[in-house]
């Protein structure tokens, strides 16, 4: 018999499974979140999001302070860098952080149980801790939101100490000298960039013959140009890893060009980035007749319901791109599902972003996807080198590109590299949820000076053929 009972039981803390159980519980819902660590927030506030943007601000600024400041005739002598100290603000805004999550679990009066959560049957979750007894509770609703893992390759073991991943990544307090990252993806750019930055040697070396696969091929080619010119990056694309290994002091990375050509990277640490894989382990699925896919992800229906009624799944578990902010509006469609409300996602209009610096930023089709499924698109594009806001603060590299319907001129796609890149996509959003045209985005009026004209510029070569300060 379960100790408690609850309307609904969410399996993880992360910012999918804490913002479906805040919104059950806003609706009227007596909501239970269970979580096997020992802080809420999952992988994104713990070691992921969160601590990787903390780490990357405080690079960006010694960065700036080094080759930047001179010109705008700051003067900086003996600066050097304190890294426990760039890593204790990180561990601050992490502590700050969870501590707001579970801040909000009891405003909203959700109760949290913690430890490892396991079906027994499909309205009861057993709960065990790391010490003392399990318990179980009861769930008239159930939504798994267990998130993901980092993978690997074959050939290569991550051993945590010089062979590692992102989450070891946030720990090191000594600057590497060198370090070769596998996978040229988003986190591969983000962590290599905090190391690039500090005056780490990086070395990416990626199978496929691009990077951040998935977004436009221009934000990649950009991107990559960027990271070579500010960092010293070197990008060695078309190269299958074929193994690593650590003598303890540095680790040795082996490979394959496509000719069959064998080379060797050499690395105080090898940072493994190469993707993420979903997080079910010890959950018991098969014992409820959960399915899942070839992938190891949990197979769900346009509710986000599995096939077992009453059982949800969302987030990294799920279909669809690993992104904390698509996990979170599962969460809330799943909630107001339950409430009886009619919520809504356009997938299409989710943005994805690399917080290097310039930021890479987009949402909606690509030009590779429009080829691909012959819609007919026109384009427009602007250099931040031609904005004045961009040229006052010394940001003029890349570009924001605009992509619509060639007959109707509907808004179908943005992409952007380029500072502040990150916030300026949701006016891409915006276009694509209500459909607008790009020639909204070029009559809409855009402060002056600011990054964001570079849309409405974009907007307007895309819609009338020109730009206006081009």
């Amino acid at each position: 018999m379960a100790e408690q009972k609850y309307d609904v039981v969410v399996v993880g803390s992360g910012p999918g499974g804490y913002v479906a159980a805040i919104r059950c519980a806003q609706l009227g819902f007596r909501t239970a979140i269970v979580e096997r660590y020992s802080t809420l927030g999952g992988t994104c506030l713990n070691v992921g999001c969160i601590p990787s943007k903390a780490l990357l601000d405080s690079s960006e600024h010694f960065h700036a302070a080094s080759h930047k400041f001179g010109e705008h005739g700051i003067k900086i002598n003996g600066m050097s860098v304190d890294m426990p100290q760039m890593v204790k603000r990180k561990d601050t805004v992490v502590k700050a952080t969870t501590d707001g999550v579970a801040f909000l679990m009891k405003k909203n009066k959700i109760d949290v149980h913690y430890g490892h959560g396991s079906f027994k049957d499909k309205n009861t979750i057993v709960v065990t801790p790391d010490t003392g007894k399990p318990t179980e509770i009861g769930a008239g609703k159930v939504i798994i939101a267990t998130g993901s893992k980092p993978s690997s390759i074959p050939n290569v073991e991550i051993d945590k100490k010089r062979i590692i991943t992102s989450t070891e990544g946030l720990t090191i307090t000594k600057i590497p000298k060198t370090m070769v990252i596998i996978g040229a993806g988003v986190i591969g750019l983000e962590m290599g960039s905090v190391f690039g930055r500090l005056g780490t040697k990086v070395q990416v070396v990626e199978f496929l013959d691009r990077a951040l696969n998935g977004m436009d091929g221009e934000l990649g080619k950009e991107i990559v140009k960027i990271l070579k010119k500010d960092l010293g990056f070197e990008f060695f694309f078309s190269h299958k890893v074929t193994g690593a290994k650590s003598d303890g002091k540095g680790t040795t990375v082996t490979a394959e060009t496509t000719d069959g050509k064998k080379v060797e990277f050499r690395g105080e640490y090898t940072l493994v980035a190469t993707g993420r894989r979903p997080f079910t382990s010890g959950l018991n699925l098969e014992k409820i007749g959960v399915e899942m896919d070839k992938g190891g992800r949990i197979v769900v229906n346009d509710n986000l319901e599995t096939k077992v009624p009453g059982i949800y799944a969302i987030g990294d578990v799920i279909k669809g791109a690993m992104l904390a902010h698509k996990a979170s509006e599962e969460g809330v469609l799943v909630a107001e599902k339950l409430a009886g409300k009619h919520p809504h996602i356009n997938y299409r209009a989710i943005p994805g972003v690399v917080y290097t610096w310039p930021e890479v930023a987009g949402v909606g089709y690509t030009e590779e996807e429009l080829k691909e499924q012959g819609i007919p698109y026109k384009k427009g594009s602007f250099p931040f080198r031609a904005s004045g806001r961009a040229r006052a603060s010394m940001d003029t590299d890349g570009f924001v590109k605009v992509l619509a319907h060639k007959e109707t001129d509907e808004m179908l796609g943005l992409h952007i590299v380029g500072a502040r890149a990150a916030d300026m996509i949701m006016e891409g959003v915006a276009g694509l949820e209500y459909r607008g045209s790009a020639e909204d985005f070029a009559i809409f009026s855009h402060a002056h000076p600011t990054f964001s004209e570079a849309v409405k510029e974009a907007a307007m070569a895309a819609s009338h053929g020109s730009a206006m300060h081009m």
